[in-house]
């Protein structure tokens, strides 16, 4: 073999490897920052395996058995798990973002809300939402450990646990500190290893259903109000993560976007009709107040055990890419510390909360129940924003230019705030907790409704309606002049960012990256 051709295949084989800065096992180096060409690396089909590993998850097991809770029949109950969790095309959407621009969905959201505005919008909201999710995990996986525990008949000693729960809790949040390459390294074999268990487990459930299972008839009014609440319960959970860009900001700008949106939908989407289902069908059989404890009556007594690890383990690999995606939020609120000790700052902060949800509060479940009913007040419309963004934007974004907070930056607008974006924010959220129906608040329109809750619905199609109108009406930069000079030598975003004229995606030359502008 030539020396030209052992140089071509070594030149070949350093573009496909991971940069040095996001090696497995290493922890990440970059942030919420710009990811330059030189380091991107990977392909569409990886993203499956991190949205699989994430979503082989034991909270789609409970969602399922609400669905039963609410007096559904089997077959109603099957459709809303389908139709909720159509949201995760949505998911894939976003994600297309990520190699477009570079940076992960917190800068992003500073196209859609400017950067003070996406402060409150995007990174604020992204920390609230990513803390609450995070919660939810460590109280199933710690709940999960210590009835693992009691199966082995060991009997812990008064206050261990919180031991107990500050383990679960460092498990969870360390593989989120190494960050995105470790990350796509375990997860195919966390998948692997949580479907297996699924799949016995469905052996079990099957066996057991009662197809021929009916429920307490519903008057019509309530009957249409449950199936509703169902439907908003489901979408929460694909609606919670408009974070796709964080995985998939280090693909190669010209990759497919028609890949990663498929990759990223499907790894979520799978997992979620096939668990649920499971859900649906052991709500057949056994009370799904409590399914940790009331599964022991349909499988055999040595899957126990397994079954309580797998909760462990799913919640804990969930809250892996929740950790990773809370940090990078965190980080866009502005404050000046690296992404691992966000994750660390923020997992604290989860799991304090999580302690006080489990050993103080009256009931984890029914705040849970509750909490996820309001989450899709604020989660419908703030996906819808940003996928709309997405649409009237062309899918153009100059990554180093939402990295440039600086005062006068491209995506600074007026005084840090981009008005569309908040107006479509603030109006839909409203409409849509006016329209929520929950088992704690009833708003006004949903109680002049029957009870109907279509806040799954109207909140994000509002949101994506306004923010359209609004920003093709004020579009930003319409007068060529007022915009910022286009980079002549910016490698990276030449393709991912061509700007067109009226396109609404600005680059920033490179002169005026070094100094003040002003507003």
């Amino acid at each position: 073999m030539s020396n030209e051709a052992i140089d071509r295949q070594a030149a070949t084989a350093a573009a496909a490897a991971p940069p040095p800065t996001d090696r497995a096992g290493h922890v990440e180096t970059h942030g919420a920052d710009h990811i330059p060409a030189s380091e991107r690396h990977g392909r569409p089909r990886e993203l499956f395996w991190v949205w699989m590993s994430a979503n082989v998850i034991y909270l789609y097991f409970v969602i399922g058995g609400v669905l039963m809770l609410l007096g559904l029949s089997l077959w109603e109950a099957l459709l809303i798990t389908v139709l909720g969790n159509l949201w995760w095309t949505a998911v894939g959407w976003l994600a297309i973002s990520g190699p477009a621009s570079g940076t992960p969905s917190v800068a992003i959201m500073r196209a859609m809300f400017g950067v003070r505005g996406s402060r409150v919008f995007g990174a604020g909201l992204g920390v609230a939402i990513g803390i609450f999710y995070e919660i939810i995990n460590i109280a199933f996986a710690t709940l999960a450990a210590l009835a693992l525990i009691a199966q082995f008949g060991i009997a812990l000693p008064a206050g261990f646990e919180w031991a107990v729960l500050i383990l679960v809790a460092g498990l969870s949040f360390v593989i989120g500190v190494y960050g995105h390459a470790t990350i796509l390294k375990l997860a195919p074999y966390f998948s692997a290893a949580l479907a297996v268990v699924f799949i016995v487990l469905a052996v079990f459930v099957f066996g057991a259903a009662d197809f021929s299972y009916t429920p307490e008839p519903l008057a019509p009014a309530e009957h249409w109000a449950m199936l509703l609440l169902g439907f908003a319960i489901v979408a929460s959970s694909p609606l919670s993560w408009g974070t796709g860009a964080d995985y998939a900001r280090y693909l190669p700008a010209d990759v497919s976007k028609r890949a990663v949106a498929w990759w990223t939908a499907l790894g979520g989407f799978i997992p979620a009709i096939v668990i649920g289902t499971l859900g649906v069908v052991a709500g057949t059989a056994i009370d799904m107040t409590d399914p940790q404890l009331t599964i022991a009556e349909i499988v055999p007594a040595w899957f126990t055990p397994v079954f309580l690890g797998m909760i462990v383990l799913s919640s804990i690999t969930n809250n892996v890419l929740v950790a990773y995606s809370t940090g990078l939020y965190a980080q866009g609120l502005g404050f000046r510390v690296s992404r691992a000790v966000t994750v660390v700052i923020t997992g604290a902060a989860a799991t304090a909360a999580a302690a006080w949800l489990l050993f103080i509060a009256p009931s984890f479940f029914d705040t849970l129940n509750a909490s996820l009913e309001l989450a899709v007040t604020v989660l419908g419309p703030l996906v819808a924003v940003y996928a709309v963004d997405i649409l009237l934007r062309r899918n153009r974004y100059d990554g180093l230019a939402l990295t440039d907070e600086r005062r006068g930056s491209p995506f600074w607008y007026r005084g840090g705030v981009f008005w569309p974006g908040v107006i479509a924010m603030v109006g839909a959220t409203t409409i849509a907790v006016l329209m929520a129906n929950t088992t704690l608040y009833v708003g006004p329109i949903a109680a002049a409704l029957g009870g109907a809750d279509l806040s799954a619905l109207v909140g994000p199609l509002l949101a994506g309606g306004l923010y359209a109108v609004l920003w093709l009406t004020t579009r930003p930069y319409r007068d060529p002049a007022a915009r910022p000079a286009a980079s002549a030598g910016d490698d990276e975003v030449a393709d991912a960012a061509d700007v067109a004229p009226g396109a609404g995606a600005v680059a920033v030359a490179s002169g005026a990256r070094n100094q003040e502008v002003p507003a």
